[in-house]
């Protein structure tokens, strides 16, 4: 039989696209999405991803700034905030830039931006869409049709102690796919807010 395994539920505390932890609640995993402290902007333009190690204790915890990013997202300047470069630091592999629209593909040549595909560092591929199933604000599907992830906004009538009250939640069976899951989500994101 095989040992039952969680999901990982990972809270947003913010809900911000460029700054937020989001920590799963069982205590396994921990990321945090800051502007990048070396980029020469210091804008909000380059976001950095880092697996944390631990739950951050507070808004100005400084650990990451000891740490090496797992991705970094140059977003474009200006107030149109466009797609720029996605960079993948994964020790040991080497690291690897590309074009953002490039990585994050849309589904059909005149479909909407809303629904883009992405090949995740165990070479498959995967599709966001936007509000498409089962009341999830974002969806991230597998080539078999299988929910990979999903992304959920608080509702309305739903307290939220000291957090946005939004969890992305990353299944079992792909939770070591948690760093391109969230790069990928963070750029859907960008492209929904920008109207890209």
């Amino acid at each position: 039989m095989r040992p039952l395994q969680m999901p990982y539920t990972f809270e947003d505390r913010t809900g911000h696209v460029a700054g937020s932890d989001y920590d799963d609640i069982y205590d396994r995993m921990f990321l945090r999405v800051v502007p990048h402290p070396h980029s020469p902007a210091r804008n909000d333009n380059v976001l950095a991803i880092y697996s944390m190690g631990r739950r951050s204790t507070r808004h100005g915890d400084t650990r990451h700034l000891e740490r090496q990013p797992s991705v970094i997202l140059e977003f474009a300047e200006g107030a149109a905030g466009g797609l720029g470069n996605v960079n993948f630091i994964y020790p040991p592999a080497p690291s690897m830039t590309m074009p953002m629209s490039r990585y994050l593909r849309k589904t059909a040549f005149f479909g909407g931006s809303l629904s883009r595909k992405f090949r995740a560092s165990d070479g498959r591929e995967y599709r966001w869409e936007h509000q498409s199933a089962d009341g999830h604000e974002w969806s991230c599907i597998s080539e078999e049709n299988y929910l990979v992830a999903h992304y959920d906004l608080r509702q309305p009538h739903m307290p939220a102690y000291g957090v946005s009250g939004n969890t992305l939640t990353v299944h079992e069976s792909f939770c070591h796919l948690s760093i391109d899951i969230m790069a990928s989500l963070l750029i859907m994101r960008h492209i929904a807010e920008h109207n890209l």
